[in-house]
């Protein structure tokens, strides 16, 4: 067991350089290690980690490019990438000498999107807990994987799953045909390619073998696929797990042959952890997120190894509002009519996992898991703002707006907190408003504790009554109990009123009887019930005990 380092931005142009990033001006070696990933947007500041890299989307003109890395540097981040090409100048080299921030540029063609995922694949290992090594490489770690078969081969190489998405690449890609820049910028074999390779029958020569399979250059392919490619499945047992292709010029030799198939063994290994590990790590990191809401002795603990240690946070609790359905899962003697509630805990897993990739492109430090039936989420917050709660408001409703009305969900928000000491009240306070949400009635999908703060005190003066079995009382005893005698509506009619505010044709209109009724109905229930409508106590206390205590 081992604690693996972050990648360092050196690592990261080692891995994705001359493919897809170079560096304009900097030190690749200043910082130890990247802290986060985050994407620059001029309209919100958001709360950089320790040697964050940038992503300037959108970024050309040099004046703004040399503000943004002045103002990168005052918050300690370690690199921006804009889009190539760059305007070189003394403008922009002076801003990185003054900031201390290196200038990345983007490759034309590669989109952010692909940029950004692999870049987190890249920083993924190590983000939380030890990490396990298989022959001497961190475990998952497909890319260091990539680098050391490429150096064995002598040529660059491609980890593939079995859809031909690209997981991994070495260096060196430069070196080889457009097809396979193509490839590598889209992190998938293009389909054209795929249609060729299916058709000459490459993939069933592939995986009915265990040797590696020499793939020339294709006809139909043009100019494009010019480069022979080596290729050789990736088993676990009788299950293919992918490919790896090697771009060759010449045959490989027997040493080499012999290489690439202990690779794809040790791919297999990795790939194995990577596919087992996704579901240790998500244990791990409910453990975490568990821990530091209950606060205690391990809170702290548990926010450091979250990266969310000496920080204020935010917290929202997400949860799915079950349906009529949903709540009224039977089962009979023989289980015919059982409605099974894996379905529902696997929605609520899918919808966490998305809760957790929403919040981490919005922070990179953010972390959610989910805990029971409810998905939290911790979202760092600049101790320099005053808004927290409102941007977690903010992204909650992104989020909902995302899933749309596919899953009916729900989110709390929190108060913002400085210590783990008092995690466990924001917790408590996400949950009270997650739970009034939950109840429907017209509510907004989205709210903090202060926007539905009644309510939650009316749920709980409820939950109390229904402990202590308490019944109606008072004027409202006497009207529950005439309206049963009688077969009258005079409880409904005093709730009619008291809802419109005493406006005796609002009130008619919501019964559908005319007004005049209405007032009689009216002054019927104040002679039963010994009710002084007058009274605003009166009034008050009425409509607390039709609110609160069960009438029927």
């Amino acid at each position: 067991m081992t604690n693996r380092p972050r990648a360092s931005l050196g690592r990261v142009l080692d891995d994705l350089g001359a493919t897809l990033l170079e560096l304009v001006h900097g030190d690749p070696d200043g910082p130890a290690e990247i802290g986060g990933i985050v994407i620059h947007d001029p309209l919100d500041e958001p709360v950089l980690p320790s040697n964050a890299l940038v992503l300037g989307v959108g970024l050309h003109e040099p004046d703004r490019i040399a503000d943004v890395l002045r103002d990168l540097g005052r918050q300690q981040a370690a690199g921006l990438v804009v889009r190539s090409p760059i305007a070189a100048g003394d403008l922009l080299a002076a801003a990185v000498a003054e900031s201390g921030v290196a200038l990345l540029a983007l490759t034309r063609g590669a989109s952010w999107d692909q940029l950004a995922v692999l870049l987190r694949s890249l920083l993924a290992d190590g983000d939380v807990g030890e990490v396990q090594t298989l022959a001497g490489m961190p475990s998952g770690d497909l890319f260091a994987l990539a680098n050391a078969t490429a150096a064995l081969l002598d040529a660059p190489v491609t980890i593939e799953d079995r859809s031909s998405r690209v997981l991994a690449f070495s260096g060196r890609q430069d070196e080889a045909d457009k097809a396979r820049v193509e490839t590598v910028l889209g992190r998938q074999v293009p389909q054209r390619y795929f249609r060729l390779l299916t058709e000459y029958g490459i993939f069933r020569e592939l995986y009915r073998t265990d040797r590696p399979v020499h793939v020339p250059p294709l006809p139909a392919a043009g100019e494009t696929f010019t480069i022979p490619r080596v290729a050789v499945a990736v088993r676990a047992g009788d299950e293919i797990l992918g490919s790896i292709w090697a771009a060759v010029r010449d045959p490989l030799t027997a040493e080499r042959s012999q290489a690439l198939c202990d690779a794809a063994k040790l791919v297999a290994l990795h790939m194995l952890r990577i596919r087992a590990g996704a579901d240790v790590e998500r244990r791990l990191r409910a453990d975490l997120v568990s821990t530091a809401l209950e606060g205690g002795a391990g809170a702290r603990a548990a926010l450091d190894r979250l990266g969310l240690a000496g920080q204020a946070v935010v917290v929202l609790a997400l949860g799915i509002i079950p349906s009529d359905a949903d709540e009224s899962v039977v089962a009979d003697v023989a289980g015919e009519s059982l409605v099974s509630q894996a379905g529902l805990a696997g929605e609520r897993q899918r919808l966490a996992d998305a809760f957790a990739m929403h919040l981490g492109a919005v922070h990179p430090r953010a972390a959610a898991a989910l805990v029971g039936d409810v998905a939290y989420g911790l979202i760092p917050v600049r101790p320099d703002r005053s808004d927290g709660e409102e941007r977690a408001v903010r992204i909650g409703k992104h989020f909902l707006e995302r899933i749309g009305d596919r899953v009916a969900a729900s989110i709390g928000v929190g108060p913002v907190v400085a210590d783990a000491a008092h995690l466990p009240n924001a917790r408590a306070g996400a949950d009270r408003a997650l739970r009034v949400l939950r109840t429907g009635r017209g509510a907004p999908r989205v709210a903090r504790l202060a926007d539905v703060h009644v309510d939650t005190l009316l749920l709980e003066l409820r939950d109390l009554i229904e402990a202590r079995g308490d019944e109606p009382t008072g004027p409202i005893a006497r009207l529950v109990a005439y309206d049963r005698q009688h077969n009258t509506d005079l409880v409904e009619t005093l709730r009619a009123w008291l809802d419109a505010f005493g406006d005796v044709a609002a009130a008619a209109a919501a019964v559908y009887v005319h007004p005049n009724t209405f007032r009689y109905r009216l002054r019927r229930l104040a002679e039963v019930g010994g009710l002084d409508l007058d009274d605003p106590d009166s009034r008050f206390a009425a409509m607390l005990q039709l609110r609160l205590v069960p009438t029927t």
